[in-house]
């Protein structure tokens, strides 16, 4: 059996060494078109930031390595063309050289590129998205001209770039098109507080801004041209979203989902016979919902990768699907999130209530208790959690797995009220502000809602 692979970070390399060991007897070839493989991209912000010492620290397994497993490796070598017919690729080397792979069986896993809209496609110096190793490698580059930058987009990587720029000492302004900084992670009261803490460590956050131009001086970036006037600065980092790799799938007679994303079944199979996809070009099934959903996170590439691997070696595996759990942190505050928000379970109709506590992430009385602020979401009448969003100190905020774990499970709030947490003064309450909430929610839950006919 030959199984080929396309793509060889989180998915891709979870998913060549899963199948190597579920049959050793198996060839396994993953062609990588950039220099790098089996990589943290996730930690990409911390290198820029100083955080971590240097790229090379988030790789995972280098080549050799994977080499040593039995497992083919070939970076620098881009598939060009699927013909899922005669199982066949052709693949062009970084001479420019082609040749043709067969197949057995085949795995998709090309990820994301990062959206570049039309204002940032100038080739002037200075602009920069971040979603590879060399993206950083070229930051990093013009990080050593650079004093004044602009962030254009309030999302996950643009939060966890203002902190890693202004610790290399740059200035900041951040742009959001939206009404608040991460508008699709968090409800609006909970963004309130994450721009609040940008500002206090001094970010402009200026929130109702589009871009319409940049301005360039000898092919260097000076500035952004925005809605409500010119911005100067010497770096931009555009960070306004990410699109699935999808051209390739599609060309192999491979269906898309509504998402955009390939749409795969519970053992990461396409509708193309023999035909794999898994990653961050892959949609998945939100638990909470039903529903497909594309949630390109690291946790979920890999696990995806391993399912594939398993069933093309010839085994069985299911992905168990997703429910949308998130965490990042931004200067002192740690942010957290998973399920649905109270707007994400309005806007699909569903009957929600949410109630905020707010806390000590340990007991008050013990030094150095922080704040936490804990919103939980459950549906009206029957009490079934659909989701939390924690803010707090940083090491405070991973109590959201607790709600990932009851959401797997379709848990109720009264559920989540009865839990045995542990406690001692260094590390919660004896009532923590999870049981706290859990208690109000289950409350709510039962209330019937206002009638606002009137």
């Amino acid at each position: 059996m030959r199984i080929v692979i396309v793509g060889g970070v989180a998915a891709g390399m979870s998913a060549a060494t899963r199948a190597k060991r579920q049959n050793p007897d198996a060839e396994v070839v993953v062609f990588e078109r950039g220099e790098y493989i089996s990589y943290g991209a996730c930690g990409l912000p911390y290198v820029i930031g100083g955080e971590v010492d240097g790229f090379d620290k988030l790789i995972a397994r280098t080549p050799q390595r994977i080499r040593g497993e039995g497992v083919g490796v070939r970076l620098s070598h881009e598939v060009i063309e699927v013909d899922s017919r005669a199982q066949v690729l052709t693949v062009r080397d970084i001479g420019g050289a082609t040749c043709t792979e067969p197949y057995d069986r085949l795995l998709l896993a090309t990820g994301v590129s990062a959206v570049r809209p039309d204002w940032a496609d100038t080739g002037a110096a200075g602009v920069h998205v971040l979603r590879n190793i060399p993206d950083g490698q070229a930051i990093e580059a013009s990080l050593k001209y650079a004093k004044r930058a602009v962030i254009v987009g309030g999302g996950y990587i643009g939060l966890e770039l203002a902190e890693a720029l202004r610790s290399r000492g740059l200035s900041v302004v951040l742009l959001e098109r939206g009404p608040g900084v991460a508008g699709r992670i968090l409800d609006p009261g909970y963004q309130r507080r994450v721009r609040l803490e940008l500002e206090k460590n001094g970010v402009d956050v200026r929130c109702g801004e589009a871009v319409e131009s940049l301005t360039t001086k000898n092919e260097r970036v000076t500035g952004v041209q925005t809605s409500g006037g010119l911005v100067r600065c010497d770096l931009v980092m555009v960070a306004v979203g990410v699109r699935p790799n999808v051209a390739m799938a599609q060309t192999a007679g491979v269906r898309l989902g509504t998402t955009g994303a390939i749409r795969v079944n519970s053992r990461q199979q396409t509708n193309v016979e023999h035909v794999y996809a898994a990653g961050d070009n892959t949609e998945s099934v939100q638990r909470v919902t039903r529903r497909k959903v594309h949630v390109p996170l690291g946790l979920t590439a890999n696990r995806m990768g391993r399912v594939a691997g398993i069933n093309m070696a010839g085994g069985e595996a299911q992905f168990p699907g997703i429910v949308g759990s998130g965490i990042f942190k931004t200067f002192d505050l740690g942010v957290a999130r998973t399920g649905l928000t109270q707007s994400e379970a309005d806007a699909l109709g569903l009957d929600a209530v949410s109630v905020d506590v707010e806390s000590t992430d340990h007991a008050g009385y013990y030094f150095d208790a922080a704040p936490i602020h804990v919103r939980l979401t459950a549906e009206r009448g029957s009490g079934r959690l659909l989701g939390a969003q924690i803010l707090g100190h940083p090491a405070s905020v991973k109590r959201i797995d607790v709600i990932a774990t009851l959401l797997h499970s379709r848990g109720k709030v009264h559920d989540l009220a009865e839990v045995d947490l542990s406690y001692a003064p260094p590390f919660s309450s004896v009532w923590d502000v999870l049981l706290v909430a859990a208690g109000q929610a289950s409350k709510a839950a039962r209330r019937p809602k206002e009638d606002t006919s009137a």
